[in-house]
C-alpha cells in the first residue's frame, strides 16, 4: 500500500489518483481526519500523522512499496529554517523506523544551489536523506504554472500581469503540477537502487511576456506584463504580512539570475505534457 503524504494538495492528490486508477491500494497521510474522509471513499487507507510525529509516521510508512514525501510548504520562514529541520529530521527517523521499499520526494529545481534562499529547505531535506538505507528518488520540478494564480484577477481587470521573473523575454523552465503528480506516481512504480535525480519541467519554456499573452486570448483583452522593479519587492512582501521575505526575494533573484537551474549532468531529465494555456485556463475559470 503506497504511502502519500500531501494527499491533500495539488500534486499529493494527482500522484494518488493516478495509483489508485492503475489499481494501486493507497494510504492517505493526513493530518486531520476530516479531510481524510474523501480519499476514505474513494477506497484509500488512511493514516493521522502529524509531519513531526515520528511514531505515526513510522507506522502510516511501514510496509509501503513506497513512499511519496511532500513537505508542508513554508512561504515565510523563520531565519535558518527551524520548522523544515524538525519536519526534516522527523521523516528521516520515521522512514528509517519503518524502511518501506522506495522513496519519492518532491524537491525543486536549483536544489544544487549553494546560495540560501526560499528553495533551501528542500534542498535541506535532499541533504538529509542522500544516505537513507532504501532507494530515494529527488523528483526536482520547475517553477509551478500553477503560481499564476496570483495573476488572474490583475490580468483579467486590469489587463497588466506584475511579473517577479525578470527579464520579461527570459524563458523559465516551468511545469503544470499534474506533471508533477502524474510524474511521481510513475516513479513510485519504479525499480532502481541507490540515489536517482529526476528534473522536470513543462512542454517548452514560458517567459512572463508569453503568459501575459496566453492570459491575452483567455480573456478576450489586452494583458501586458510589467517587471515589478526589485527594490519594491521588500516592503511588498512585508506589507502583505511577511516577517521574513528575504529568502523569498533570493529565490527570484536565482531564477533571475540564472542560479538557480537545472543541475543536468547524470541527472535524468523528463518533460511534462499540459501546455501552459491549460492551467491558464483553469485558473480563469477556478477564479470566475
Amino acid at each position: 500500500m503506497y504511502a502519500i503524504t500531501g494527499i491533500t494538495g495539488q500534486v499529493g492528490g494527482v500522484a494518488a489518483r493516478t495509483l489508485l486508477k492503475q489499481g494501486h491500494a493507497v494510504r492517505a497521510v493526513v493530518r486531520d481526519a476530516r479531510k481524510g474522509d474523501v480519499w476514505k471513499n474513494l477506497g484509500c487507507a488512511v493514516a493521522l500523522a502529524d509531519m513531526n510525529d515520528v511514531a505515526a509516521l513510522a507506522a502510516a510508512f511501514k510496509a509501503a512499496p513506497g513512499v511519496f514525501i511532500l513537505l508542508p510548504p513554508i512561504f515565510d520562514p523563520s531565519p535558518g529554517f527551524p520548522e523544515t529541520r524538525a519536519t526534516v529530521a522527523a521523516l528521516r527517523q520515521a522512514l528509517e523506523a519503518a524502511r518501506p521499499q522506495k522513496v519519492v520526494c518532491i524537491s525543486t529545481i536549483g536544489a544544487q544551489a549553494r546560495q540560501e534562499n526560499l528553495l533551501s529547505q528542500l534542498s535541506l531535506m535532499e541533504q538529509a536523506f542522500v544516505d537513507l538505507p532504501m532507494p530515494v528518488a529527488f523528483l526536482r520540478p520547475g517553477w509551478y504554472m500553477e503560481n499564476c494564480s496570483w495573476d488572474v484577477a490583475t490580468a483579467r481587470d486590469g489587463g497588466v500581469l506584475a511579473s517577479f521573473l525578470q527579464p520579461l523575454d527570459k524563458p523559465v523552465p516551468m511545469v503544470a503540477t499534474a506533471d508533477v503528480g502524474r510524474v511521481a506516481a510513475g516513479l513510485l512504480l519504479e525499480s532502481w537502487t541507490g540515489r536517482r535525480i529526476v528534473e522536470l519541467e513543462g512542454p517548452v519554456r514560458v517567459t512572463p511576456n508569453e503568459i501575459a499573452e496566453t492570459f491575452a486570448k483567455i480573456f478576450g483583452r489586452p494583458v501586458h506584463a510589467t517587471a515589478v522593479p526589485r527594490e519594491t519587492w521588500a516592503p511588498l512582501f512585508k506589507s502583505q504580512g511577511m516577517k521574513n521575505p528575504e529568502p523569498r526575494i533570493r529565490m527570484l533573484d536565482g531564477f533571475n539570475e540564472g542560479w538557480i537551474t537545472f543541475e543536468g549532468g547524470a541527472n535524468e531529465a523528463r518533460k511534462g505534457i499540459v501546455p501552459l494555456g491549460d492551467v491558464l485556463q483553469a485558473l480563469a475559470t477556478a477564479k470566475k
